[in-house]
């Protein structure tokens, strides 16, 4: 009872980020400042967390000295699990609802059958292929649904078309799935020999060092057009260390501590709880509008992911679970 408490609190957590940076932005912050004021906060909570890691694996006598080529695997993983995969969806977020992004972010698993299939060759089953299809065609139900309310779902697309801006975002978010999705094939080897809360602390703290740089690079280049807060109210400051705690750090441990004590598979079903806490959230936070198509679409997509799950092979099982289980970022 106390793992599926932490999967389901950390799962609710996760997909409060979406909201807290569709709130931030209707008070004047740009997607590079939404990430920067987000990962300078978390920077220090993952310096702690890699290093009560590693503390904790010196103590019990499994800690290993990183090989230079495991720091350079490090960093790769931080730039496409952690810094590509936020950048992308927080700009994807500008344009689309939050329910939409949620039930792109849980094609997640799908992302990396596919890609299994192309670089490893792994045979994809006939009822996985029926999974994939089932999911894709909840995440277009749920397009559907911004599509018919676009001019309120993109209403921060400056110059840029309702319909396009929704096209736009949908695709940012689906780059940014799939670069999540090579991050969790690239770190099966490192998890077994680092941990995961060492390994996910390391690449985070890569990640935030990145994005710091984009965050002043991006500033420098537009002339202060992006990535200033002089101009944001305390409120989006607090906004953002909500972000960064409760929406990042947080649930990270929560999860992994529902992982640890249940299992990956029993936490990634009761993670199925994220986008659901996201569709209440955004209507009561945000307005956005509750749809049929919306609750058929998201209820289909989970149910899709589902099916995947159970035909997977046991092996491809765990993979699986844990790309739902660990779906950011």
């Amino acid at each position: 009872m106390q793992g599926l408490i932490f999967a389901v609190a950390g799962a609710i957590a996760f997909s409060g980020k979406a909201v807290v940076a569709k709130l931030m932005y209707r008070m004047g912050a740009d997607p590079f400042t939404v990430v920067g004021l987000r990962m300078a906060m978390a920077f220090p909570m993952f310096l702690a967390m890699a290093w009560w890691a590693g503390r904790r694996q010196q103590a019990s006598g499994e800690r290993t000295q990183l090989t230079r080529r495991q720091w350079w695997q490090i960093v790769g993983l931080g730039f496409c699990g952690y810094y590509l995969a936020s950048t992308l969806d927080f700009m994807g977020l500008k344009y689309i609802s939050a329910s939409l992004e949620r039930a792109i972010l849980y094609l997640n698993p799908t992302i990396v059958l596919l890609l299994s299939a192309i670089w490893l060759g792994q045979v994809v089953r006939w009822p996985q292929v029926f999974a994939m299809l089932l999911s894709y065609v909840g995440v277009v139900i749920v397009w559907l649904h911004d599509w018919d309310a676009a001019t309120l779902v993109a209403a921060g697309a400056h110059g840029l078309a309702a319909h396009h801006a929704i096209t736009l975002g949908s695709v940012l978010v689906f780059l940014s799935a799939a670069s999540y999705a090579v991050y969790l094939m690239g770190s099966g080897q490192l998890v077994q020999k680092l941990g995961s809360m060492r390994l996910v602390g390391l690449a985070s703290c890569a990640a935030c060092g990145m994005a710091l740089l984009q965050w002043w690079v991006v500033a420098r280049l537009s002339d202060g057009q992006q990535g200033q807060v002089a101009h944001l109210p305390w409120q989006a400051w607090a906004l953002s260390a909500v972000n960064a705690t409760c929406c990042t750090v947080l649930p990270v441990w929560l999860v992994m501590r529902g992982v640890q004590l249940v299992g990956a598979s029993m936490a990634s079903q009761a993670g199925m709880v994220g986008p659901l806490s996201t569709i209440w959230m955004a209507a009561w936070w945000l307005g956005e509008p509750v749809t049929w198509r919306l609750m058929v679409g998201t209820a289909t997509v989970l149910a899709g992911i589902v099916i995947l799950a159970r035909a997977s092979r046991p092996g491809n099982a765990q993979t699986v679970a844990a790309s739902v289980t660990r779906a950011k970022a």
